[in-house]
């Protein structure tokens, strides 16, 4: 299984993919889709729809989990990175693959076990739960990484849970 996390940004957004095989996370690859500032937000749009829809064609990702943002004092800053959620979301439907999204709070407490963990201690935790030798940079993509990272983990127990209820425990 492949997991494409994205962090959403309308200059940067961030992209980290994993693999899941025996029950272990590794690293594929990460990095940003970086788009040019001088260009109207439609431009933009476009080109972060083209560059998740590239990143998807690559690693082919059997999930997306996306960064949900929460902005509580900059309404515009909100509304423009919701725009790039949509451009985000759009360019998985088309490639025909389900989107999970996550607050801030779910990824940290899931990743590091502390839902107010500061991003020392979420690269830290990425870099050890992949076992990569340096923290992954930039930030973007480090928490693209821990967005997957937080699906695998959800994922994983979901899917006990779900069995275990199928076999008549826990009942």
């Amino acid at each position: 299984m492949i997991i494409l996390g994205i962090d959403p940004g309308v200059i940067s957004t961030g992209y980290g993919a994993i693999k899941i095989k025996e029950g272990k996370a590794s690293l594929v690859d990460y990095g940003v889709i970086k788009i040019d500032k001088k260009h109207e937000l439609p431009a933009r749009l476009s080109g972060i729809y083209n560059g998740v829809s590239d990143v998807c064609q690559h690693f082919k990702p059997d999930a997306i989990a996306l960064e949900e943002i929460f902005f509580s004092k900059n309404a515009r800053t909100a509304i423009t990175v919701g725009h790039t959620r949509g451009a985000v979301i759009l360019a998985a439907v088309h490639q025909e693959i389900e989107v999970f999204s996550y607050t801030p709070l779910q990824i940290k407490q899931t990743v590091s076990g502390y839902g107010r963990a500061d991003k020392n201690q979420m690269q830290r935790m990425v870099q050890m739960t992949l076992r990569l030798q340096k923290v992954p940079r930039p930030d973007h993509a480090a928490d693209a990484l821990a967005a997957a990272i937080c699906h695998y983990y959800i994922f994983r127990t979901t899917s006990k849970l779900e069995y275990q209820g199928g076999r008549g425990e826990n009942r």
